[in-house]
């Protein structure tokens, strides 16, 4: 029934935005443009698209990622007939691009965050699944939309890297039989693994090793953290790839680790936190932040300095998670 009054509402939509989320990932990313290639295939209809960060290197190879426009080439005054955010848990992660959403006739929400209240007109929100990936290809599926190489390749890319190319816990029987129907579309599992996961510069993996090397380590090693600071970005010569991607869970694959996390420097007075772990519940962690994300993997933006942000998790984990 949602998904058919998302079709409708698609429809009779002239002007269309399909948002992201701050800082975007692969899922955020390949499902937004995933979604797009489905409704120029089978609507006749063009979106926009917009990132309010610049979209990482890693994935300049997604097809119609190059349509992505930077908030900064919007006209924030615009109304849409329909606003549609994607993989977004709460809409204060689309930053700058709210405003756009708040002034749309109608508004979508589809993500897979168990802490989304569903804060749009239409929500379609399905914790259980892996990837807002999984959620697109769903949809497809039951309005009988044509699945073409490019919108498969992007909802493969989004289902792959939000499952750790399926190593997390949050994959599923549903999720391998969602990526062999993309495979079935001409998907090459092996090109994607290259693209996403061997393609690093060397800068960058210079950069996270350093940032392991100087990790610290609390509670007889259960609780691991480093701190990204913006002189460290510079001082490796970070020219738009994300250096952080991948760096929490290396702290995690610790033995020891039970409760990883990194926190980096946005600006003098705020901080943004990816945390992750093995099986403490570390989403209640960050939504004491105003963040969110799931069990095992959720962040948040902190209003502090990096310092001050460690000591204010710190005591948030040992209260909420080994009290």
């Amino acid at each position: 029934m949602v998904i058919e009054q998302l079709n409708s509402i698609i429809k009779n939509s002239k002007n269309i935005l399909l948002v992201s989320h701050i800082n975007p990932d692969g899922d955020t990313l390949g499902s937004m443009c995933g979604l797009y290639s489905l409704i120029k295939d089978n609507l006749k209809k063009k979106c926009d698209m917009v990132a309010v960060s610049d979209v990482p290197v890693t994935y300049n190879f997604l097809p119609y990622v190059d349509e992505v426009k930077h908030i900064s080439q919007l006209d924030l005054s615009r109304e849409y007939d329909l606003v549609v955010t994607i993989d977004v848990a709460a809409i204060d992660r689309c930053a700058d691009a709210e405003k756009l959403f708040k002034k749309a006739k109608n508004t979508i929400n589809i993500d897979h965050h168990e802490t989304n209240i569903g804060y749009a007109g239409v929500n379609i929100i399905e914790p259980q699944a892996a990837a807002t990936g999984e959620i697109i290809l769903e949809i497809a599926e039951k309005l009988e939309w044509k699945v073409s190489l490019e919108t498969a390749i992007n909802l493969y890319v989004a289902i792959v890297t939000d499952t750790g190319c399926f190593k997390f816990s949050n994959t599923t029987q549903r999720t391998m039989e969602s990526a062999g129907k993309l495979i079935s579309f001409g998907v090459n599992p092996s090109e994607i693994y290259q693209k996403c996961y061997e393609s690093s510069s060397k800068d960058m993996v210079l950069f996270q090793s350093y940032c392991v090397n100087k990790a610290e380590f609390l509670n007889d090693d259960k609780i691991a953290y480093t701190i990204v600071y913006k002189k460290d970005l510079e001082k490796f010569n970070n020219q738009g790839e994300d250096f952080t991607d991948g760096l929490t869970e290396k702290l995690r694959a610790i033995r020891t680790t039970e409760v990883a996390f990194v926190v980096k420097e946005l600006n003098s007075t705020t901080s943004k936190v990816s945390m992750r772990s093995k099986e403490k519940d570390i989403a209640q962690v960050c939504s004491a932040f105003g963040g969110g994300g799931h069990k095992l993997a959720a962040g948040a933006v902190i209003k502090a300095t990096p310092k001050k942000a460690v000591d204010m998790l710190i005591e948030e984990i040992k209260k909420k998670l080994y009290d």
